[in-house]
């Protein structure tokens, strides 16, 4: 037999053994999607109000740390978010155009209203809007982010409408959706802060001592108060705390669940390299006062300093292992912008998912099986050839997403089905061009050729811009449609392959010591 022949028997033999042992066993390898193996649908909102509120005190606060570098001591902030401005009182003795300069080049994204003691920024439009706009894309990717962490095969976590505040969200074979709606929703905000006062168990004890009223740097903060027995929550400890954070949870290189001497659940935490030092030197500076640990606007822990520390910490909090290791994802994954509200949740059934998965593999293996007949009875025993290229490409096709971890849907389902009708549509274009070629008198062999050359090239065009197609969809297009676009490209990649290179082996087999062959059976 020819080398060349040989070699190709041998690709071939390769690429489906690889697609079989990918592949097997099937049941296990291929991932289903949320219409086919059940799983929770979630519709978010994203609090936009809350993130404008963040962006005002942050500006603020950026503003009066700016001006007191320039030595310029600005008075108390009012932030007012319903009309999207903040007001900072500006005293006689500050310089008005070194700081309208300071103002200009820090807060560029304000309109300044210049008073005689106080001045007040208010939001562009388009400012206000960019702001949004950022929230929302940063709180999807922060649900990302969480979902890959913990673990969900194939989700689906997208924006609904170009400016819409709602994410949808779809988790195919969650058995724990209580569980993942915590993890989601988990602000995670991680703040350490200065305690000037506290803990006590009372509001009023904690400002008796600025009469009654929380000084403007300043705020208060809960926290809960725990037995010494068994750990268990008996009441709640307030906390007088500077406003201005010495670390955030923007500034974490990493977090992880470790636990403490006793055995408990706690959580280690490790800063970037830019913000050590700045940890260090206050720690340093502060020995002897206490630092509350602030999660979400809750004093998990209020430690009092001993040392100097490097660069690590850890937090507290009477966890259990499961809201340990969910917390060290949520600050690995970066704290959502905003609160996220749930507007819809559905629970999908795996039972409607068993009789899809049923309904569509009888109408895949219905379909093909009427395409084989078809072949065998319209080309003869070239229609073999035919069916044989279409098992392979099945195999192939499920192999590549058992390989790739590709989520089949009921739609992918679909794109199996046109799959098979891509691929015996190609084998078509090659037998009609051969019984040309045999029509006009030429030798077996030669038609062969020729038929393979000339319809290859339309063949090459019709799946590249299906091709072209599919991989738009797979961009644009949702979870379901995404799947039907996997399945779909996949499958023309390896119709491709089968009708063109796979059919031409077994016709080079076939004629194999048979060089003066007078008749095909087409």
């Amino acid at each position: 037999m020819d080398k060349k022949v040989l070699i190709r028997i041998a690709l071939i033999l390769a690429i489906v053994g690889i697609a079989g042992f990918s592949l097997y066993p099937p049941g296990e390898k291929i991932n289903y999607g949320l219409d086919l193996r059940g799983g929770i649908h979630l519709v978010l909102q994203v609090e936009t109000e809350d993130a404008v509120k963040a962006e005002l005190d942050d500006s603020a606060q950026r503003l009066k740390s700016a001006a007191a570098d320039e030595s310029l001591i600005l008075g108390e902030i009012t932030v007012d978010k319903d009309r999207r401005r903040f007001q900072i009182g500006v005293p006689e003795s500050v310089d008005r155009s070194e700081l309208g300069d300071v103002a200009s080049t820090y807060l560029p994204d304000f309109n300044v209203t210049r008073g005689a003691d106080s001045w007040t920024f208010t939001f562009e439009p388009n400012a206000e809007k960019y702001h949004i706009d950022r929230a929302v894309r940063q709180a999807q990717q922060t649900i990302t982010n969480r979902i890959d962490q913990f673990g969900v095969a194939e989700p689906v976590i997208q924006r609904q409408g170009l400016d819409s505040n709602r994410i949808l969200v779809q988790l195919p074979g969650v058995d724990d959706p209580e569980r993942v709606k915590n993890l989601i929703g988990n602000t995670a905000f991680l703040e350490l802060k200065e305690v000037v006062a506290g803990p006590v168990a009372d509001r009023q004890t904690l400002l008796s001592s600025v009469g009654g009223l929380v000084p403007h740097d300043e705020e208060v903060v809960t926290g809960d108060q725990t037995s010494e027995i068994d750990s268990q929550v008996i009441g709640t400890f307030y906390y007088r705390v500077k406003k201005a954070s010495i670390i955030t949870g923007r500034e974490l290189r990493t977090a992880r669940r470790s636990q403490d001497e006793y055995g408990q659940p706690i959580v280690n935490f490790s800063l970037l390299p830019g913000s050590v030092n700045k940890f260090a030197d206050y720690t340093e500076s502060h020995i002897g006062t206490a630092m509350a640990i602030v999660l979400d606007g809750k004093v998990m822990s209020a430690p009092v300093i001993r040392s100097r520390i490097p660069g690590d910490g850890m937090i507290e909090g009477n966890f259990s292992i499961d809201e340990a290791e969910d917390l060290a994802l949520v600050l690995r994954a970066g704290a959502l912008p905003a609160k996220i509200t749930y507007l819809e949740e559905r629970t999908v059934g795996p039972s409607l998912g068993r009789d899809s998965v049923v309904r569509g593999v009888r109408a895949a293996v219905s379909g093909l099986v009427l395409v084989m007949i078809f072949m065998l009875i319209y080309y003869r025993k070239s229609g073999l050839n035919a069916n044989v290229a279409l098992v392979l490409n099945i195999i192939i096709l499920m192999g590549a997403m058992a390989y790739f971890s590709a989520t089949l849907t009921l739609p992918g389902i679909a794109g199996v089905i046109l799959t098979i009708g891509m691929a015996v549509d190609a084998n078509v274009l090659i037998f009609e061009r051969i019984r040309e070629e045999l029509r006009v008198g030429k030798t077996v062999r030669s038609a062969i050729d020729t038929g393979f050359s000339r319809a290859f090239g339309t063949i090459l065009d019709a799946n590249l811009t299906t091709l072209v197609a599919a991989l738009f969809l797979f961009q644009f297009g949702t979870g379901p449609v995404k799947g039907f676009a996997v399945t779909l490209s996949i499958g023309i990649l390896a119709s491709m392959f089968t009708a063109v290179f796979v059919s031409r082996t077994l016709y080079m087999l076939a004629l194999a010591g048979r060089d003066r062959m007078q008749t095909l059976s087409i």
